[in-house]
């Protein structure tokens, strides 16, 4: 039997990791981490996120 982790969806008291602002994305790193940034920082740090390979989520 195969099991899939999921991460759980966005809600009103996950906080931007830069910022403490509502996040609205979740970076998800290559090696099982994850970021949370609001729409500012996403778009701030999208060229890094892609350049690392993260996976985006949108909240």
């Amino acid at each position: 039997m195969t099991t899939l982790l999921t991460r759980p969806e966005l809600t009103a008291v996950d906080r931007c990791d830069r910022c403490g602002a509502a996040a609205q994305v979740r970076a998800i790193l290559p090696s099982g981490g994850e970021l949370l940034f609001c729409g500012h920082h996403a778009r701030e740090h999208s060229a890094k996120l892609r350049e690392l390979a993260a996976e985006i989520q949108q909240g």
